[in-house]
């Protein structure tokens, strides 16, 4: 019997030898496909852990046609957003005995279509997708058309005929910008790392989908009212933290400042907040400030802040629940439906600045609990 060697990896052919068998038989053993005995299957399993043989997925796929593991592609693995939905995938999968491959774009769509290519080279058995764009999608075609199970995560795509695993994100929208309405806001600023200009699909260049669902919230309030948002205050394509400061200072600059600041995730949230700090503004006194995406640290800070808070778990394990469902040869499939948002009002939000309500109110500043 051979002595297992440390210090290399050993193939299919040692374990082979190791068990007696021919190098075809201990594949099919160790591949669980083809014909093989249950004596064999027991020496060469037996052989295999002897050795510390790794399976060779690559080459596992290439025989089987599966690889046991999914992609999963998101815009910004810093975000909690999307470290909160991969572990929803993962519980999910993991289920199902699938591994996982997790790519970071940036929110880049050419970040994204090297991710989606690598994933197809590694021969993944599915992937699930947080699209960067909605009109730059010919890469998630592609999957498509090879046959591979495709879901979409937090972004729908109208052109693509796979399942999204996303919120209904437009009621609460439309609560949040509503309830700043009656507070007296008329200038209220949207900040969004997103690229894009307009919540609507038919632009040049729409913001994606969740994004365009939260700012036309504030649209159809301000119509509901008879008003018309400003979309000058809009500040979209804000990537890091010193974009984010100069937009809040420029929201608040003018004659017509924003009385109000809607951050479009968390991460420019805690961005918003420490820009406030460090003008020395007031919440909800000087501005009001409202964010999508619930943190721990929301509720920490004095005032805490008021949320859109999104079902993020949910919505990666039901993506994820999909994904397998689909890779294990599932064809008749409802759509996914859309999981609720809601509003949860805390004390970031009050009346506009100036008002009698406002004068009566408390001189704290933004700050984080002790």
């Amino acid at each position: 019997m051979a002595k297992p060697d440390q210090h290399r990896d050993h193939t299919v052919s040692d374990v082979a030898r190791e068990a007696g068998v021919s190098k075809a038989q201990a594949a099919r053993a160790l591949g669980a496909y083809g014909a093989v005995s249950d004596a064999v299957r027991s020496r060469v399993l037996a052989a295999a852990a002897r050795l510390n043989y790794r399976p060779n997925l690559p080459a596992r796929a290439l025989n089987t046609g599966r690889s046991h593991s999914v992609g999963v592609v998101v815009g910004d693995i810093e975000n909690p957003y999307f470290s909160l939905a991969t572990r929803g995938i993962s519980d999910a999968v993991e289920r199902s005995g699938l591994g996982l491959v997790l790519a970071n774009t940036g929110e880049r769509v050419e970040a994204e279509r090297r991710a989606v290519e690598m994933l197809m080279d590694q021969r993944v058995d599915g992937l699930i997708v947080a699209p960067a764009s909605t009109t730059e999608t010919a890469h998630l075609q592609a999957v498509v058309d090879a046959g591979r199970p495709l879901v979409l995560l937090d972004r729908a795509v109208p052109q693509l005929a796979v399942d999204a695993a996303v919120a209904d994100i437009g009621p609460a929208a439309r609560d949040a910008a509503d309830r700043l309405l009656s507070l007296g806001h008329r200038r209220i600023g949207y900040i969004t790392t997103a690229d894009g200009d307009d919540p609507n699909p038919g632009s040049p260049a729409p913001l994606p989908s969740p994004v365009a669902a939260r700012v036309a919230g504030v649209v159809d309030a301000f119509a509901t009212h008879g008003l018309t948002w400003d979309r000058s205050l809009l500040r979209s394509g804000l990537r890091g933290e010193a974009r984010i400061e100069a937009a809040v200072a420029d929201l608040l600059a003018g004659p017509a400042p924003a009385t109000a600041l809607i951050a479009s995730d968390s991460l420019i949230g805690l961005a918003v907040v420490g820009a406030l700090q460090e003008q020395g503004r007031r919440i909800p006194e000087d501005v009001s400030v409202l964010m999508y995406d619930d943190q721990p640290w929301a509720r920490l800070v004095s005032p805490p802040i008021t949320v859109v808070a999104q079902p993020t778990y949910d919505i990666g394990h039901a993506a994820g629940t999909r994904l397998a469902a689909l890779v294990e040869g599932a064809v008749q499939t409802a759509p996914l439906d859309p999981l609720p948002a809601r509003l949860i009002e805390r004390g970031s939000i009050g009346p506009v600045p100036g008002t009698p309500e406002d004068r009566a109110g408390s001189p704290l500043h933004a700050r984080v609990r002790s």
